[in-house]
Formats: C-alpha cells, sequence, structure tokens
C-alpha cells in the first residue's frame, strides 16, 4: 500500500523535490536580474526631469522672485536670519485661514531676525495685493511665483508648503498641508530661531 500512496503523488506532482528547489532557484536568480536590469541610476530622477523635494538638513534651495512691490527678493541675500517660506494661493482655502497665523508668528518673532516669505502660486499682483494686504492686513513680504520655478524646485505639490530654513540657510522642517495653527508654526520656528 505504501508504494502506492508514492505512486499517486509521483504522478500528481509531475516535478521531483530537487526540480522544485532547481526551478526556485532559477525564479530568484531571474528576480534579481530584473531588478538590476530595470533599477534606476540614482541621477535619473533628476535627469528625466522629476525633482527631488529638498531635505531636512539640506541647504534650501536659492531663488530670486519679485515682491508684491515690485523688488527682487533672493533667498541667499538673507541668509544669517532664520526663513519661513510659505507657498500659497488666494484660492486655497486652508491658505487662506492659515494666513493671520502666520502674520501673528511673525510680528511675534521678527525682532529676533525672522523673516516670513509668503511665496504666491502662479497669481496676478492684483489679485494678490487685494487679498493679502487689502482683506487679510498682511505685512510680511509676498513673493509672486509667477511661472511656478520656485514651486517646482521646491517639488511642493500641496498647498500651502512651509519651509523653516536656520540662518545658516539649511532645511530644518517642512510642514505639508494645512491650516498651520499658531502651535504648529512656533514649533517650526523653534527649530530655526535661536534666543
Amino acid at each position: 500500500m505504501s508504494n502506492r500512496v508514492e505512486a499517486e503523488a509521483s504522478a500528481a506532482s509531475p516535478l521531483s523535490v530537487g526540480q522544485w528547489r532547481w526551478l526556485m532557484a532559477l525564479v530568484a536568480v531571474a528576480g534579481i536580474v530584473w531588478i538590476l536590469v530595470s533599477r534606476v541610476p540614482p541621477d535619473a530622477a533628476q535627469r528625466d526631469g522629476a525633482t527631488v523635494a529638498p531635505m531636512t538638513g539640506f541647504l534650501a534651495p536659492d531663488f530670486a522672485l519679485t515682491t508684491l512691490e515690485g523688488e527682487r527678493a533672493q533667498l541667499s541675500d538673507l541668509r544669517g536670519s532664520p526663513v519661513i517660506v510659505n507657498f500659497w494661493a488666494t484660492w486655497c482655502p486652508p491658505c487662506r485661514a492659515e494666513m493671520p497665523e502666520l502674520e501673528a508668528v511673525w510680528r511675534q518673532y521678527k525682532d529676533t531676525g525672522l523673516v516670513l516669505l509668503g511665496v504666491d502660486q502662479a497669481e496676478s499682483a492684483n489679485v494678490v495685493a487685494q487679498f493679502a494686504r487689502g482683506a487679510l492686513g498682511v505685512t510680511f513680504p509676498i513673493l509672486l511665483d509667477t511661472n511656478l520655478a520656485v514651486r517646482d524646485q521646491y517639488a511642493v505639490r500641496a498647498l500651502p508648503t512651509t519651509v523653516f530654513i536656520d540662518a545658516a540657510g539649511r532645511i530644518q522642517d517642512v510642514k505639508v498641508g494645512g491650516p498651520l495653527d499658531k502651535a504648529a508654526i512656533i514649533d517650526g520656528v523653534n527649530k530655526i530661531v535661536t534666543r
């Protein structure tokens, strides 16, 4: 009877245990070869046009934009001061909701040298001025990213996005989404301002 069970088992499985091992080894080798062949080189993301978001601990990418008042503002000129860069738009409800909180924190910390830059996303200066300066009474500098180059440089995928940069020009925190409340903004400020 034992020979009959073995005969039925070998009839049900056309491959022996040794053959299964070889097949599994072959599949594993093919998988490793596929991974190595299809792997993207580390610099390919940049070559293919994809932008890698700036990371905490690294230098913030430099940029120059025009302010609402028509002046040129360049991030690297602010080296030595802690800087908050807030990407926003007037049509973005969370952006609108956090603007008064940003203004309050900026007023509270500006004597420490803190600079706050609101980087508007591709809107006309008139629309931005009516909203920021008129409706909200925001006094911190507003920059116009008319062609979204800075947004792309920072790989901003959601509005608002707020970047906290220390006096050495290094990113210490990035907060994506909002609206940020005063406590969340002060959390970022505490990472870049020394009292």
